[in-house]
């Protein structure tokens, strides 16, 4: 990647941005503009916090292109666990349910995926920024409400396995704007009769644009600029420790080991 200098971030550019485990997309888009000191930025196609992979960020004339981006095919891989669902389809609830799986052959398990390609009728999570009455409805969600999903149609051009040792399965997906891989790993999980939640996930591609491509967070750090010529540096306030907010994943932090490191918290220059 160029120096930072040799941007202009207000004419615009396209910053491609490997997103961390555990990071909103929102973490990410404030990282970066506080420390490349970018005045207008956006990104093109939130990312759950408990995916990773290419989050695509434009800033200043070029966040017109936004929406451009964002409609372009997806390419995502990751895993599914079979015989276990939970209520947000991913390891940010508990397990809910448990059903056999073991009886299940490769063969039956490929096969289940041909339903699912080609233009389909998808019901998002509840666990999703789907507006409810508007309201987001993973708030709704992470109260223990209940609010009806209206059901869409999207296009998976693609669905392949590409690992199967039970009780997982990895693959790979390219489809369209507005898939949910969580609904795939639950509708996948109904079909074989065993349920099923996805426990890792991986955006590779928007359109040309491909994760191999990206910069990760260590890399933006390096690309701070010096502070302007006669600028002085303002001492920080002391501020009281506070909670980190990533986005209700209190189960998921709590029930693992290898959480995301400090480097992880947003900013302080808010």
């Amino acid at each position: 990647m160029e120096n930072p200098r040799s941007f202009d971030f207000e004419a615009g550019e396209v910053l491609l941005m490997d997103k961390p485990l555990t990071w909103t997309s929102f973490d990410v888009v404030r990282k970066v503009k506080n420390t490349l000191r970018i005045k207008k930025i956006g990104h093109a196609g939130t990312l759950d916090p408990l995916a990773t992979g290419l989050l695509i960020m434009c800033t200043g004339k070029k966040t017109k292109e936004i929406d451009l981006i964002q409609a372009q095919e997806k390419e995502y891989t990751g895993t599914f666990r079979l015989g276990q669902t939970t209520p947000s389809f991913d390891l940010e609830t508990p397990v809910d349910a448990e059903l056999p799986y073991a009886h299940l052959t490769d063969d039956e398990i490929r096969a289940a995926t041909a339903q699912f390609v080609g233009l389909i009728t998808q019901t998002p999570p509840l666990f999703s920024a789907v507006k409810v009455n508007g309201e987001r409805a993973y708030e709704v969600a992470r109260r223990g409400g209940e609010a009806e999903i209206k059901s869409k149609q999207v296009t998976i051009r693609e669905f392949e396995l590409t690992r199967i040792e039970l009780p997982e399965v990895d693959f790979r997906v390219t489809c369209s704007k507005g898939t949910y891989i969580r609904s795939l790993a639950r509708d996948l999980g109904a079909a074989l009769g065993c349920g099923a939640h996805l426990t890792k996930l991986v955006r590779t591609r928007i359109g040309e644009y491909r994760v191999e491509d990206a910069l990760t967070m260590e890399a933006v750090e390096a690309m701070r600029p010096p502070r302007p010529e006669g600028e002085t540096e303002r001492p920080r306030r002391q501020r009281q420790p506070r909670p980190e907010r990533r986005a209700g994943l209190e189960y998921y932090s709590a029930n693992q080991t290898d959480t995301a490191p400090s480097s992880a918290a947003p900013d302080a220059t808010e």
